[in-house]
């Protein structure tokens, strides 16, 4: 007896149009992942050497809004400047900056990690500067190359992207 090709075609369909299904659920997961949990950034010139340098490309966690002090993060202004700087101090915190240094509620920051000194930028800031709430104060790492919160103030956390995972 002669078996039929009806059963293997019939089989033969069911498998691509499953591989299909899988293949457009499988890219949907990805969006929705790039899309509602993490994103990526490039840092623009040298306002964070040295931890990252010019044209570094970034991964940061899009989900939370509890931002510590040191924390990195990617931010962008309303106006679209995009920028990626360094938590110094969050809503509420008094800022300080006097000798070269950072002065958060008082105490001086104990930052190895930057590079230069910690100077007003312009008379657009007012020191002691208290951080807005839903805020956060940012600088750069690279203190005398950066744009940052001495330039336009705390940053509203709905303008912070994201916390940096990979450095």
């Amino acid at each position: 007896m002669k078996r039929s090709n009806h059963g293997k075609c019939a089989k033969a369909k069911y498998n691509s149009l499953r591989f299909m299904i899988e293949f457009v659920v499988a890219i949907a997961v990805v969006l929705l992942v790039f899309t509602t949990v993490i994103g990526f950034s490039r840092v623009d010139g040298v306002s964070m050497n040295p931890t990252l340098q010019d044209s570094q490309r970034i991964v940061y966690l899009r989900i939370g809004n509890d931002y510590e002090v040191g924390d990195i993060v990617a931010i962008r202004m309303p106006n679209g400047d995009r920028y990626v700087k360094r938590v110094i101090a969050l809503e509420g915190d008094s800022v300080e900056l006097k000798d070269g240094a950072v002065y958060v509620n008082g105490k001086k920051l104990q930052e190895s990690y930057i590079q230069g000194e910690t100077l007003p930028e312009n008379d657009r800031v007012k020191y002691p500067y208290i951080v807005e709430k839903d805020a956060v104060f940012v600088l750069g790492d690279n203190r005398e190359e950066s744009i940052d919160s001495r330039e336009f103030g705390a940053v509203i956390k709905k303008n912070v992207k994201g916390r940096i995972l990979v450095h």
